[in-house]
């Protein structure tokens, strides 16, 4: 399912952003993202409401091309609609989303291709296999060489044992192994993670993590992750995007933070984010400047 397009695809074109917009970059830390980086993300202003509900509160930030970004808050902070947005699976009610060069609201069928989706809260079909579902979103994404990149991910996510196994008949582990395997399919520019090693057990988790890193290093594609894993974030994220009440409350490296918040682990600065306590400028649930 995707929302309508709020332009017509002949709209005259601009020129692609290459740059954060003033707007965001003055709600931003000023060291990141970098100066001149080329940015794969740029959010600026971004508002979604549900009847009364705030779920995104006029949110800015963006993620520079080929670095992995982590978007953290608790339940109800508004992550999922955020990456619903991103993806153009929502349309916000304010605000400006481009992503690699792009405008999503006037041309997101130019971007799609070139981007991916994984969560192990989302089910594939069950009646078709691991295999014919891969084949099917293959065909989506008009891959070349559907049947070799199914054996390439089925080695590199060990599907072998369950590739003609209807996807209904999975374990939770091996769901989210196939959602990976479905959000690479394509080899995407743009992969957004949401809890990508949600029920995997330490070892086969460890080694999906080293996967996504080596994946990112070798096709320099940009991974937006949603996790509530702190030690992932931690090992994965060069820089963090916490949320609370829909809003960007916090931001910065992972290590930065935990200095800033004068803690040992990212997860106690999550948990006084969560709970309105520490040094950092979420305690009192505020933004930073």
């Amino acid at each position: 399912m995707t929302a309508p397009d709020t332009a017509p695809d002949t709209a005259p074109d601009t020129a692609p952003d290459t740059a954060l917009p003033a707007a965001a970059a003055a709600r931003a830390p000023a060291a990141y993202p970098p100066p001149g980086a080329p940015l794969a993300i740029i959010a600026e202003g971004l508002s979604k409401r549900y009847g009364e509900v705030v779920a995104v509160d006029d949110i800015s930030f963006a993620v520079p091309a080929g670095q992995t970004v982590a978007l953290l808050g608790g339940n109800g902070a508004g992550k999922t609609t955020t990456i619903a947005m991103l993806l153009g699976l929502l349309l916000p009610d304010a605000g400006r989303i481009t992503i690699l060069g792009e405008d999503m609201l006037r041309h997101r069928f130019r971007v799609l291709p070139r981007m991916n989706f994984s969560s192990p809260y989302v089910s594939l079909p069950n009646r078709l296999t691991v295999r014919e579902n891969l084949t099917v979103f293959g065909h989506l994404y008009g891959v070349q060489g559907t049947a070799a990149r199914i054996a390439e991910l089925a080695e590199a996510l060990d599907l072998g044992a369950f590739l003609n196994r209807p996807s209904g008949d999975l374990s939770a582990g091996q769901k989210t192994r196939v959602a990976l395997a479905k959000a690479l399919i394509n080899r995407p520019a743009l992969l957004l993670l949401d809890e990508p090693t949600a029920s995997l057990d330490p070892d086969t988790g460890d080694q999906v993590r080293g996967w996504l890193e080596r994946y990112r290093v070798e096709t320099g594609a940009t991974i937006l992750l949603a996790s509530h894993n702190m030690a992932e974030v931690e090992r994965m994220a060069g820089h963090v995007l916490m949320m609370k009440r829909g809003r960007i409350v916090d931001q910065g490296a992972p290590a930065a933070l935990i200095a800033r918040y004068g803690r040992g682990t990212l997860e106690e600065v999550f948990l006084d984010i969560a709970r309105g306590r520490g040094n950092g400028a979420a305690a009192d649930g505020g933004a930073r400047p």
